[in-house]
């Protein structure tokens, strides 16, 4: 047996929700390790839409141990407000089955407020980076600021108001900066101490909680959000997300060494969609893209905001099957494709007329390359639900082994629908 990693290896929206639920249901621990209520999972369970964006997905499995990392950033308001929607479709969360970082940092209301501000600011400059106005980027420029408020902040009220005082100072500075009213003290104590009661008892030693665990030879899932090309490092900065979203980080946020990471496993769309600002080379701005988007339902679980489509960029994949260290990928909306003529997968780029084979990392250059395409015949049949390689059309299955060609990793499990059971399983990640 083996511990899981789950990352998304495009821009996000990779369909990481079923994928993960499947593992879930086999898995002892699931552990989300990075970002904020900024990105989400939409599970279906028999029958039933359950919409998480900061609960790992283990919490609507009974018997599961849902654990919040150190490495996410928390809106404690956010939190409560989910586990309180959980409850509401007869999911009960409790100490029992949810566990939180004791170090993990708290969002607060005036960190969606800077982000909104600063987002606001750049729309007028035509720098928008194209965040959802969370908190999630201030929220970490304070933990690396080292002025962040922690959860366990909230079980020490008597030493809280200096903290809090340390926050404001940078805070207040930047409001009047941006001529707006500053934050008062009295205002962020009475924020943090009416949620801290409802916080406090999911509180826990992550570190130690799940090393215990290992020791004792539990299969543990650990859950990231968004995709690697929102990296604050390996991503199309500025264009990102501001966590580390690579497999590297399942270790740091959580506590537990790279060493017991185990299998790898990239969740890696058929095609290739992105939200928000940023460059995109292969995206269709035309009817092609409208059919991938109207297929494929191509809408933030979290935002709701429509996402940009386009075709297969392999070269984008290869470069997270590096960067990643991915064993294999999921493949998934395989079906999305089905009744298209022609299928078109991205190779390389060309850079100022000469051939790479990677997206550079500069903005100015990630803007002006060109995608270069091989072309593939499509197929007629329909995909949806098929659970063996024989259910599948033979065009299909060369598109798929052509996928695993170009990004030099095999497909792992190939996704055939919403459904957690239309899945081929080639490979199963927990024993490999």
């Amino acid at each position: 047996m083996t511990n899981v990693v789950v990352v998304g290896s495009q821009w996000g929206d990779e369909g990481k929700g079923k994928i993960v639920d499947w593992l879930s249901e086999r898995a002892d621990v699931v552990v989300r390790f990075q970002g904020g209520h900024n990105a989400g999972h939409t599970l279906v369970i028999d029958g039933v839409s359950y919409k998480l964006s900061l609960l790992p997905s283990g919490v609507v499995r009974p018997g599961k141990l849902a654990v919040i990392g150190n490495g996410v950033v928390i809106d404690p308001h956010a939190l409560i407000a989910e586990i309180e929607r959980l409850d509401g479709q007869g999911v009960t969360i409790s100490p029992d089955n949810l566990r939180v970082a004791d170090n993990a940092t708290l969002i607060l209301s005036l960190h969606r407020q800077l982000d909104a501000l600063r987002e606001d600011a750049a729309s007028n400059s035509g720098t928008k980076i194209g965040t959802t106005r969370r908190g999630i980027g201030p929220a970490y420029e304070d933990k690396v600021g080292r002025r962040a408020i922690r959860v366990m902040d909230l079980a020490d009220l008597d030493t809280l108001p200096a903290k809090v005082d340390r926050l404001l100072t940078h805070h207040n500075a930047l409001r009047r900066g941006l001529g707006e009213p500053e934050v008062s003290h009295e205002s962020i104590m009475e924020e943090l101490s009416t949620i801290a009661a409802r916080v406090l008892p999911f509180m826990d030693t992550v570190w130690l909680l799940l090393d215990r665990h290992r020791r004792r030879g539990a299969r543990i899932l650990f859950e990231g959000a968004q995709g690697t090309l929102l990296d604050i490092d390996h991503g199309t900065y500025p264009f990102v997300t501001s966590s580390n979203t690579v497999a590297g980080q399942a270790a740091a946020g959580s506590g537990m060494g790279p060493g017991a990471l185990g299998y790898i496993l990239g969740i890696t769309k058929a095609y290739t969609t992105r939200v928000g600002e940023g460059p995109f080379p292969t995206e269709l701005k035309d009817a092609i893209g409208e059919f991938l988007g109207e297929r494929g339902h191509e809408f933030g679980v979290v935002t709701g905001r429509k996402r940009r489509c386009g075709w297969f960029d392999a070269a984008l994949v290869r470069q997270s099957v590096a960067v990643n260290g991915i064993s294999g990928i999921a493949l998934t909306k395989l079906d999305v494709l089905d009744g298209l003529d022609e299928l078109k997968i991205c190779v390389g780029y060309k850079l100022d007329g000469v051939e790479i084979d990677h997206l550079p990392a500069a903005q100015a250059a990630q803007a002006r390359v060109e995608p270069i395409y091989i072309t593939l015949e499509g197929w007629k049949e329909s995909t949806v639900g098929a659970r063996s390689w024989a259910d599948l059309p033979a065009q299909a299955i060369k598109y798929v082994r052509q996928v695993e060609e170009l990004i030099g990793a095999p497909v792992a499990l190939l996704s055939t629908s919403p459904e957690r059971d239309d899945t081929i399983l080639v490979t199963d990640p927990f024993e490999d």
